[in-house]
């Protein structure tokens, strides 16, 4: 197992357009592929988003619980992001189905 690195720069060159991220219009977030390269940089275990059904309290079910807690914290950070439905951030939060 490699050792964890905290790298600052870690999302550094990924980008819509290198197919590390998904676009607003389809939901925000990050790809498959993008979740491997961040892994790849940091030696994380970044999984990427629940957008199925889930059997309540299952793993995946607590992990989307754990994200809609967080991203609501981050609706309030940033308000302006939280207006606009077109937000990374709202788009994100409707493709994990918060």
């Amino acid at each position: 197992m490699k050792p964890k690195i905290k790298n600052t720069n870690s999302m550094r060159g990924m980008s819509v357009s290198s197919g590390d991220k998904r676009s607003t219009k389809s939901g925000a977030g990050m790809t498959a592929a993008g979740v491997a390269k961040y892994n790849r940089r940091t030696g994380g275990n970044l999984k990427t988003a629940v957008t199925g059904k889930v059997k309540p309290g299952s793993k995946a079910a607590n992990r989307r619980k754990s994200y809609c807690a967080r991203s609501a914290g981050q609706m309030k950070q940033f308000p302006k992001a939280a207006k606009n439905p077109n937000s990374r951030l709202r788009q994100a939060r409707r493709r994990w189905k918060c």
